[in-house]
């Protein structure tokens, strides 16, 4: 392999760590989903809200970081994606707005629209957003419908900005929306957010009311993530995919996602650690013990992550096209130059810092929420 094949690998390990670490973090939606089923009282929802406040603005980070790298080291998707799908990217910004407003003017002094208004909108961005998120990111196993060619760079006759990306539906996205196999995935990736939710419940709240609806909700969420994350998984597995041969010449592959997996065993490990930590988070929740949100993090990271690696390495298309299946999208076609990705190689090497900072910053928020809590009493 060489060095900006080596490269373009990382930088893909990177956005996939990005986006399973983003995944872990949407038990704040999770939460917001369940806020009327778990608190039955104005004090109760200012209880959960309370706890989920502290950290909503992490989950939003990241999904920022996420949409900034992948515009960094793979620009071609970044203006494929964003550029041409851009009604479901806007719908996803929008309810992440919806969350930012909830959580702004939810309990603000003078409040003329009632802390329900607000609310709703926390439960509409707890729902859509994890929803929508799964939706998009399963277009890159079933593919969207683009056409890429960069003979346009060169065509200024129009006086305007060179398009290379051109999207072939008037949709723009949201016929991903049609597609069972992205809507299985999408309602997996909401289901799963609701059970870390309630996890998450389970390890910070002291009132011994609200864990135990927060276990018993756990358990319906539970049962129907796991009926719809098996179903999407199965169906991948028997799935066609997109093969790149050495000439960079895309073919379909029938089985092409089973075969990641099974000439890539060390993947295919984490994948199999990641789901029985997900599986042992659930009896840890069902027996009411605090920290199984740990195992659901970990699990969730680690499964995500096998499922990303496993849609861009091995010489797959990551984000197919079912226009025209020669302006598919690969790590190889679709990166940034050796230069941009060999000086924010250097830039990565300070991400163990940002960890840091956020997990200062997490129990930094939550000592917080505990002081205020117990003066509160």
């Amino acid at each position: 392999m060489d060095t900006l094949a080596l490269l373009q690998h990382y930088w893909w390990f990177l956005i996939s760590l990005l986006g399973a670490l983003l995944v872990f973090l949407l038990f704040v939606q999770g939460g917001q989903a369940v806020l009327y089923d778990i608190g039955k009282t104005p004090e109760e929802r200012n209880t959960l809200t309370g706890t989920l406040g502290s950290k909503w603005e992490i989950t939003f980070t990241t999904l920022v970081t996420f949409g900034g790298a992948f515009f960094a080291s793979f620009p071609l998707f970044y203006s494929t994606s964003f550029g041409g799908a851009y009604y479901v990217w806007m719908a996803i910004l929008l309810v992440f707005v919806l969350q930012a407003v909830g959580y702004e003017f939810r309990r603000k002094p003078g409040n003329v629209y009632g802390g329900r208004t607000f609310d709703v909108f926390l439960q509409i961005n707890g729902i859509l957003g994890p929803l929508l998120l799964g939706v998009a990111v399963g277009t890159l196993f079933t593919g969207a419908s683009f056409t890429v060619d960069r003979l346009n760079l060169a065509d200024t006759a129009g006086g305007g900005a060179a398009v290379i990306s051109q999207w072939t539906t008037p949709w723009h996205g949201l016929e991903a929306l049609a597609s069972t196999q992205n809507i299985f995935l999408g309602v997996s990736v909401a289901l799963l957010a609701i059970l870390l939710g309630c996890q998450y419940f389970l390890l910070t709240l002291d009132d011994p009311t609200l864990r135990e609806r927060s276990r018993e909700r756990m358990i319906p969420a539970a049962v129907a993530f796991l009926l719809f994350f098996l179903a999407w998984f199965i169906r991948l597995l028997l799935s066609d995919g997109w093969a790149v041969d050495g000439a960079g010449r895309i073919a379909v592959e029938p089985y092409k996602y089973l075969h990641n997996l099974l000439e890539m065993p060390a993947v295919a490990a984490v994948l199999l650690v990641g789901l029985v930590s997900v599986l042992w988070s659930i009896a840890l929740g069902w027996w009411g013990r605090r920290h199984a949100v740990w195992f659901g993090g970990a699990g969730t990271v680690l499964t995500v992550l096998a499922l990303l690696l496993c849609a861009g390495w091995n010489h797959t298309a990551y984000y197919p096209s079912t226009a025209d299946i020669q302006s598919s999208l690969t790590i190889a076609n679709s990166s940034s130059s050796r230069f941009t990705l060999q000086v924010m190689s250097v830039v990565s090497l300070f991400i163990p810092l940002v960890v840091a900072y956020i997990w200062y910053a997490w129990r930094s928020l939550s000592g917080e929420r505990n002081a205020a809590a117990r003066e509160n009493k």
